[in-house]
């Protein structure tokens, strides 16, 4: 029976929990924590060099002429997302703690996650440049919406003012140079990317599981166990659960609706449900002029 189990469980979630494990257990701190964080931001920047090798010029530009499916998603991050998490506003503090419906609150108004939205709409053999070209333009697009509708839903709570030259200098360095250069060199790897993409794929979750540790190391690093009871936790994970079920059933229906490919369909669903933490928390600090930390 063990066996049978053992067998039954996917090695990338098994590897995505062990990470979590890992990092609660051996968390990277100090300057361990900044090579993790590093080494993190160095393979995100392969995986967009790698896409972009892999990927011909043509079809980067079939994936940006989808208007249609980029607003959809669009839509999904920004608008739709905020509406599902806006009632958490009503429920009572003794049930749902402020801290807490905040963190939800700020969780739906986030742009979409670039690496893992890419990585996992190309491990579902989806639309691969329209993800690139999605989560890109998301993370742009949110450097301006977040604040925005952060002040919409608090009325101006929210404090502090964002670099934005920093930070589209940051997007271009860390990813769309990458992904350029990438380009020039589809001519060169393309053809061997393209040949041999279970290992592209075995990358791709890698990135992912490198990601989740370096986050979650960080984390409890500032306390997160301290700071977040059982029931808390418990809740928290629900919530994640329900919310994740709604958009995923949204971008679902909705992409069907619209009458989308398969592909167009993997992609609105892998970057419409996902939210990013690498600009997450950057935004976050500004924001809330800095992170709450009490014991």
């Amino acid at each position: 029976m063990i066996k049978a189990l053992t067998n039954r469980i996917d090695p990338f979630l098994a590897l995505m929990i062990g990470a979590v494990v890992l990092a609660t257990l051996m968390p990277a701190t100090g300057k361990a924590g900044d090579a993790a964080q590093g080494l993190g931001t160095a393979a995100v920047a392969m995986l967009f060099f790698l896409h972009g090798a892999a990927l011909s010029p043509r079809t980067i530009l079939d994936g940006l002429k989808q208007w249609q499916l980029h607003l959809f998603i669009l839509g999904t991050t920004f608008v739709i997302f905020p509406l599902i998490v806006m009632p958490l506003r009503l429920v009572p503090e003794s049930i749902l703690p402020a801290d807490l419906a905040t963190g939800f609150l700020y969780l739906g108004v986030l742009p979409s996650a670039v690496s893992s939205s890419i990585a996992f709409t190309a491990m579902a053999r989806g639309n691969v440049p329209a993800a690139v070209c999605n989560s890109a333009g998301s993370n742009v697009f949110g450097l301006l919406l977040t604040p925005l509708l952060m002040s919409l839903l608090f009325g101006g709570a929210v404090s502090g003012a964002m670099d934005l030259g920093q930070t589209l200098r940051d997007v271009c360095l860390q990813l769309l140079l990458p992904f350029g250069l990438g380009q020039l060199a589809h001519r060169l790897i393309g053809p061997w990317l393209q040949a041999h993409g279970k290992w592209l794929s075995n990358y791709d979750q890698w990135v992912i599981v490198l990601i989740i540790y370096a986050a979650f190391s960080q984390s409890v690093e500032a306390g997160l166990w301290q700071v977040l009871p059982l029931s808390g936790l418990i809740l928290a994970g629900a919530l994640c659960l329900v919310i994740l079920l709604v958009v995923i059933a949204f971008t679902t229906r909705g992409s069907r609706a619209l009458g989308l490919s398969r592909e167009d369909e993997i992609a609105a669903v892998f970057c419409g449900s996902k939210k990013s933490l690498a600009s997450g928390l950057p935004l976050a600090q500004v924001l809330f002029a800095g992170p709450r930390v009490s014991g």
